[in-house]
This record gives C-alpha cells, sequence and structure tokens, in this order.
C-alpha cells in the first residue's frame, strides 16, 4: 500500500477493511471470532480495542513473525485447540482485505461444505484476468486438487481463471493437523495456506469448491488502485440499498453514503451530497448539493441547504440549515429553529423556532424558544484563557452587529438594540443598548463638497499657469 496506515485500517466508505471482515464473521458465526495480527499490529489492536462494543465478542491474536498465511492461522491454535481439543467442529477463515464479501455469500459457502461433507470448503470466482491470485486446479470429475500461488504456477496453470478468494471452511481438528505438518518450500519461503487442499486431498479426504455469483465481491486489497475500486464498488452498493428503501438521489454517482449512514424514506438528496460516519437522517429531509453531514443526528423534515457542514451535531424536526452554514461539534437545533447563510455554530443549543439568519457566530450558548438573533450578532466566549457561556431566554431579540461578552445572560423577553456590546446581564423585558451618542451636523456635507471643489479649482488654475511659462509645476527654473 505503500502507507505508514497498516493496510487492514485504510478505510473503505468510512470503515476500515478489517471492520467489514470482523463484523460478517460476528453475523454469520455462532462460536469463537479470532482475530490475527501482525504487520504493524499496534495500530490494528488499537482499533479494535476502541470498536470492541460494536464487534464483540472476538480474540485477539499476535503473529510475531510474518512467515504467511499458514504460519498466521496457526496462531489460532491455543484459543481454538485448548488442551488439544476443538472448540468448534468447523473453521470459517477469512481475509481482511476482502471487505466486499456479502454475509449472505459466507453463508452459502457454510451451506455447501455440510451439503458436500467435506473437509474442506473453498470460495473461489472467476475472473478474466486472474494474474496475481491463486489458481484453483480442479479433477475432471470438478473437485479440488490442489490451489497454486501465482508465482509458483506453471503455464497452464497461469491460465487457469478460477482463482482462491482466500475464504475457507475446513475441519478444525484437521487444519491443526494439517499446518502442523506445512513446510515453506515455495518461491516466497513462507507457510501457506493453501498447501492444506494438497494435504487434505493425499489423505483422501472431500475438498469442496464454491464459485462466487458475483466475482466482484472476492476483490481483494492490495494496492491504492483496487481500495479504490472497493471503494467504488461499496459505494454503489450502499446507494442501492438506499434507493431501493425509498431515498431519492438526483444524481446517485456524485452522492457519497459511509457505511453505518441511516436515511429515512422520502429525503431527497442532492448531488454531490457527503454523509458520514455514524449519521441519522430521518424521513421527508431534503439536503442540498454539496453538504457534508458528520457523525449527525437529522430529524424528520429538516432542510439542508447547499454547502452546510454538520459535524457532531443534532438536528430537530422541521428545522432549516444554510446555505453556507456550519454547524460545529455539540450544536443542538430544536424542532423549527432556523440557522442561515454564514451562520456557525458551536458548543450551542437554538431552541424550537428561534432563529440565526445571517452572518452569526454563536459559541457555548444557550438559546431559548422563539429568540431572533440579528445579523453580524457574535458570542465572545473566550478570554484567551477560558471559555464562558451566553444564555439568552425565551423570546429574546437580539439587534444586528451585537457583541455579547460572556459569561452573560439576557433575560425572558429583552431587547438588545442593534450595534450594542454587552457585558453585564440583562434583566427579563429589559431594553438594552450600548452605542455611542449619535451627533448630527446640519449642512455638513454640502460645506464640505463646496471646500473640495474650491481646492480642486485652485488646483486647476495652477496647473495651467506652470505650463504657460513652460515648467512643471513646483519645478526649477
Amino acid at each position: 500500500m505503500r502507507s505508514k496506515t497498516a493496510k487492514a485500517l485504510h478505510p473503505v466508505a468510512g470503515k476500515p477493511l478489517v471492520w467489514y471482515m470482523v463484523s460478517v464473521a460476528r453475523r454469520v458465526v455462532d462460536a469463537h471470532v479470532v482475530v490475527i495480527i501482525g504487520h504493524q499490529a499496534d495500530q490494528v489492536r488499537a482499533f479494535l480495542e476502541q470498536s470492541k462494543s460494536k464487534l464483540e465478542p472476538f480474540d485477539l491474536v499476535l503473529q510475531p513473525r510474518q512467515l504467511g498465511t499458514g504460519h498466521a492461522v496457526h496462531q489460532a491454535h491455543a484459543a481454538l485447540m485448548p488442551n488439544g481439543k476443538p472448540v468448534c467442529k468447523h473453521c470459517l477463515i477469512v481475509n481482511a482485505d476482502t471487505p466486499l464479501l456479502r454475509p449472505e455469500t459466507i453463508a452459502q459457502v457454510l451451506a455447501h461444505h455440510e451439503q458436500e461433507q467435506a473437509t474442506l470448503t473453498i470460495l473461489s470466482a472467476e475472473l478474466p484476468d486472474p494474474r496475481g491470485y491463486g489458481r484453483v486446479v480442479r479433477a475432471k470429475q470438478g473437485h479440488v486438487i490442489k490451489v497454486v500461488e501465482d508465482r509458483d504456477a506453471t503455464r497452464s496453470e497461469r491460465a487457469i481463471r478460477e482463482v482462491n478468494v482466500g475464504s475457507y471452511v475446513v475441519d478444525t481438528r484437521f487444519l491443526f493437523q494439517a499446518l502442523a505438518g506445512s513446510h515453506s518450500q515455495n518461491a516466497q519461503g513462507e507457510y501457506y495456506l493453501t498447501d492444506i487442499v494438497g494435504l487434505a486431498v493425499a489423505e483422501g479426504r472431500r475438498v469442496a469448491g464454491l464459485k462466487a455469483a458475483d466475482p466482484s465481491e472476492c476483490l481483494g486489497v492490495n494496492t491504492r488502485e483496487q481500495l479504490a475500486l472497493a471503494e467504488q464498488a461499496m459505494r454503489q452498493r450502499i446507494r442501492t440499498q438506499w434507493l431501493e428503501e425509498g431515498v431519492t438521489m438526483l444524481d446517485p454517482q456524485t452522492t457519497f453514503i459511509d457505511d453505518g449512514v441511516t436515511l429515512g424514506q422520502d429525503t431527497v438528496l442532492y448531488p454531490g451530497v457527503t454523509l458520514e460516519g455514524q449519521t441519522e437522517v430521518g424521513a421527508d429531509c431534503l439536503i442540498r448539493s454539496y453538504a457534508r453531514v458528520t457523525n449527525s443526528v437529522i430529524g424528520n423534515a429538516v432542510t439542508i441547504e447547499d454547502h452546510s457542514v454538520v459535524d457532531r451535531a443534532v438536528i430537530e424536526d422541521q428545522a432549516t440549515i444554510g446555505p453556507f452554514a456550519h454547524l460545529r461539534p455539540g450544536s443542538i437545533l430544536r424542532t423549527k429553529a432556523k440557522v442561515g447563510n454564514f451562520v456557525e455554530l458551536k458548543n450551542t443549543e437554538l431552541g424550537p423556532g428561534s432563529k440565526a439568519n445571517h452572518l452569526t457566530y454563536l459559541g457555548d450558548t444557550s438559546v431559548g424558544k422563539q429568540v431572533n438573533i440579528g445579523a453580524g450578532t457574535i458570542t465572545c466566549n473566550y478570554d484567551g484563557y477560558r471559555k464562558e457561556q451566553t444564555i439568552l431566554e425565551d423570546e429574546v431579540f437580539i439587534g444586528s452587529d451585537t457583541q455579547l461578552i460572556a459569561p452573560v445572560k439576557v433575560g425572558k423577553g429583552a431587547v438588545v438594540g442593534a450595534g450594542s456590546t454587552i457585558t453585564q446581564d440583562v434583566p427579563a423585558d429589559a431594553l438594552a443598548l450600548s452605542r455611542s451618542q449619535q451627533v448630527t451636523h446640519e449642512a455638513w456635507a454640502s460645506r464640505r463638497r463646496a471646500s473640495d471643489q474650491k481646492k480642486a479649482s485652485s488646483s486647476a488654475a495652477s496647473t495651467s499657469r506652470a505650463s504657460a511659462r513652460g515648467k512643471e509645476p513646483g519645478g526649477n527654473d
């Protein structure tokens, strides 16, 4: 991957590769889940521990040296064969870098394994270009006799288009017996998991193979290009799911929805919308072009106008946001609240029916219901050392271009005149003004214009006389 980030942690549709396979395993098996980590193990462990509440239960096992896939699986021996006895009859083995595998496909492999009464069943796919993948070699009768890695394949074996996906169902006792007897005599000098196929055949055991109905599910991610292909496929899958659930997308190809996002029926998404993380969007919402919503909860019938950013916020029913609004973490818009163009909120609650329509910053602010906040209002919540809160109670009116110097409280029904700087609490129903007294000089403007015209005429006359004498004005003879 040519990256400082572990391959298993590269994201596809907002979730790391390893997330998909651990969650699939958790959904399709009824026994232990063991995650074997090796290269950059600390990074992967940190993510899995952080995500344990959503993926558990599972065990983490370390492969201290990376000596191949067979060696990696063998590290699970103690977890799956304690005291030499298997904790489960069969093992399902999947790779972290095949995020497109569906639970339904894995379930088909498990069912095929039982139906064939096989010791080992492999999942395969037929690809138009199989380069880089291990080839599945079958006998004339159709059963699998071996899997050969691309680097070790003969010319005739390289012509085979059926490839090994890297997902297996294996009899547990046989698995660890076979791994104990495997060798590393190959081009890579590694212990291949695929060697257990040959060992099973040599012992006369049945090896079954199931071709995936959709080969695109079997895409393995080993390069940035393959990561991009997986991203495209996963996002298309997500879009298709929500279109079928009753969401409208005016231009699906430009609509980005992460795995983990939920959407209600009759919500309309305009071109360029991005919904990230664990975002929840209710029914009948309208999200216009180039809005981005991250890890937020959006109620029903909410409108988010163009180019708005909503990050870790809660938006209740029938609220309106934007255009060009920015709701930062901790922002809450109650029912029918409105945030207009070029308004920024941070750690602020805007009460039911309250409005901040234009060019406003509200930080660390509690706003009651039916409050009107005029254009250009800002809460000065940070004094260079600490942050303080501003409280605007119900039905307050804040005039345009007001500065509220926290900590400060404006009581219910109070009015703050435009252009004020409020440094002290305002009682309920009071009028607060903080301005210099207006001074008016009558006819001042006409006298100024007359003076300017007189100066301009004098300057023009001086220039004319100087030109007549043949010299520049103010110059030397």
